[in-house]
């Protein structure tokens, strides 16, 4: 077991990236407490969600940003290196010919800074509402 120096939390993992601070309360408060060089990249999945799921409710889940309705859509997430998208195994798998140009593994979708597809975000974000199947 490895425990974070800063929170003291305890990890399998040496070194395991976590997020130590306090959990955000909202998307903005998450968006404005992470490296200023991301946020424009956040900021626009955000705004791929919005317009694709303009009835659901963002909220926070295990501290990343989150869309819900009546459940849990998907949810997005600042890494070290890209956004983490998550809108469940099922979407990946269903995506699976049109994700080829990122990193995937079972339901995350990993979305390098600066490589954002607009179109494929939002189409992944409305199958996943439009078919019951979420993170």
């Amino acid at each position: 077991m490895w425990k974070s120096p800063n929170c003291g939390r305890e990890f399998k993992n040496i070194n395991q990236s976590h997020y130590c601070g306090k959990k955000p309360a909202t998307i903005d408060e998450y968006i404005l407490t992470q490296d200023e060089e991301k946020r424009a990249d956040l900021l626009e999945v955000r705004r791929i969600l919005k317009a694709a799921l303009p009835d659901a409710e963002e909220r926070i889940s295990w501290s990343m940003p989150t869309y819900w309705k009546s459940h849990n859509i998907c949810h997005f997430a600042a890494s070290k290196n890209h956004i983490g998208f998550y809108p469940g195994s099922e979407a990946v798998a269903a995506f699976a010919d049109e994700l080829q140009q990122y990193s995937t593994d079972k339901g995350t979708i990993r979305i390098p800074y600066g490589k954002i597809d607009a179109d494929l975000i939002g189409k992944i974000a409305k199958w996943c509402l439009e078919t019951d199947h979420h993170a």
